[in-house]
């Protein structure tokens, strides 16, 4: 066995930091940042582009707050234990097929989805963007979903909760609970929750055959720059 799966083997956490750091981003977020204060700041800014764009840093602020404080502090750990480390230059190749396959998936499912139900992919926030397009709207669009959003995000729900789910139920139910509930909290953005549950499943992949969250991080970046791009143009 080597060092990868043995540090997949047994998390630091238990129960009781999940639990706290679930109420955190289930419900104290929800309630008081991606509602109320979006709310206010859609009103004060009338601009969906930028008030979601500082809720999500906001979002970004607490999840790693929140993290360190409750999971990482205590225990005397570092990021390194949330996945914050170097990987293997050999897998950079499995970087590039995944995010091709995450692309290829995407797209199928996007395509599938309108034919089906005539769901698209727009959203306030692309809606936004095209309606308000400028090089500074570009890149705080930009920033704000390749750069921001990856970094967080795989750090908390791959880097603590994969690996915690994983440690407790194996890879397979490891890999499934963490995608779902990484789906869910993309609600109410419900035409984006089918390649939020694939994205899920890939990112955690990654992190558990790299034992790094900088790949997922990589690919998660290169994706939402992408849709961002394509935003833009269309």
């Amino acid at each position: 066995m080597n060092n990868r799966e043995l540090f997949f083997l047994k998390s630091p956490w238990t129960w009781k930091e999940l639990f706290k750091l679930l109420i955190l981003v289930l419900v104290i977020v929800p309630i008081f940042l991606e509602h109320l204060l979006k709310g206010y700041l859609s009103d004060v800014l009338q601009n969906d582009l930028y008030s979601g764009t500082l809720v999500g840093l906001s979002m970004s602020l607490i999840f790693m707050f929140g993290l360190y404080i409750i999971a990482i502090k205590p225990k005397c750990l570092s990021w390194k234990d949330v996945g914050l480390k170097k990987f293997s230059k050999k897998y950079w190749g499995a970087i590039i097929g995944w995010t091709a396959v995450l692309i290829v998936i995407s797209v199928a499912l996007v395509i599938v989805m309108e034919l089906l139900i005539g769901v698209g992919t727009e959203n306030s926030k692309t809606e936004s963007l095209q309606s308000r397009l400028t090089l500074f709207n570009f890149l705080i669009g930009f920033v704000s979903a390749a750069i921001i959003s990856p970094l967080y995000e795989e750090i908390f729900y791959r880097g603590f909760l994969y690996r915690f789910l994983r440690s407790k139920y194996g890879i397979t139910l490891g890999i499934l609970g963490s995608s779902i509930i990484f789906t869910i909290v993309h609600i109410p953005t419900f035409n984006t929750l089918p390649v939020n549950f694939v994205t899920g499943l890939i990112f955690a992949w990654t992190y558990e055959k790299s034992g790094s969250v900088i790949p997922g991080i990589i690919i998660h970046g290169i994706f939402n720059g992408i849709a961002i791009i394509l935003t833009a143009l269309g």
